[in-house]
């Protein structure tokens, strides 16, 4: 199942590009994939299993957390970086999230940093940089691209701790429901909906593109 989850995610830069030449932007594209994640899956679990759609009302927070904080902020930063620059380099700045996510769940769970957990994640980095072709590849990053990349790294972490909480108290079809409607909300503040919706209709191609990236590469990922 984790191998499968890292083919799904795989697919995501050739759906980026596809959406991107058929005239959408990184924040455009973040919002197509929200917008079908959300109504793919939360219409799938209102018929299959409504009692998950349940939360009270004081745990909303949580879900602005992993769905507009991480998700939104995720999705615009790694589109954009994909974008500007490669799909080799996001992804290796993208994989700085485990950085992020063991110096935060010290900070704010108390975890100890031990010798392990750093050299596991100086392999870590050094192999997906490997993988990629970064070290000797004579590749160059902008600052912008390099701060993009590093926000997805981070953003992306921040849904690991929000969503831990979120986990505590939900069934994780639930947190997964709530996530991509406040990702959708969220997106479609920034996305020019009306736009973007526009230049799919005129397009069927896009149509299919956008419900792939938010069926494949988001709920089956």
């Amino acid at each position: 199942m984790v191998l499968l989850s890292g083919i799904l995610w795989g697919c995501i830069g050739v759906l980026i590009k596809k959406l991107n030449a058929g005239g959408l932007g990184a924040m455009q594209i973040s919002m197509v994939r929200m917008v079908f994640a959300a109504l793919l899956f939360t219409g799938t679990l209102a018929l299959v299993a409504p009692g998950k759609l349940r939360v009270r009302v004081r745990d909303l927070w949580m879900f602005v957390g992993t769905g507009i904080v991480s998700v939104v902020l995720f999705n615009v930063c790694y589109f954009y970086t994909m974008i500007k620059s490669q799909a080799s380099i996001a992804v290796v700045l993208l994989y700085t999230s485990p950085v992020f996510v063991m110096l935060l769940s010290a900070l704010i769970f108390h975890e100890r940093i031990t010798r392990a957990k750093l050299l596991a994640l100086a392999l870590s980095l050094c192999g997906t940089a490997l993988c990629a072709g970064l070290i000797g590849g004579g590749y160059r990053v902008t600052p912008l691209v390099l701060l993009t990349g590093l926000g997805s790294g981070l953003f992306y972490a921040l849904y690991s701790i929000f969503g831990s909480v979120a986990l505590r108290h939900y069934d994780s079809l639930t947190v997964s429901a709530y996530t991509f409607l406040f990702g959708a909300l969220g997106t479609s503040l920034i996305g020019q909906p009306v736009e973007t919706f526009t230049i799919l209709a005129q397009d069927t191609m896009l149509i299919l593109w956008g419900a792939g990236i938010g069926l494949v590469c988001t709920i089956l990922h």
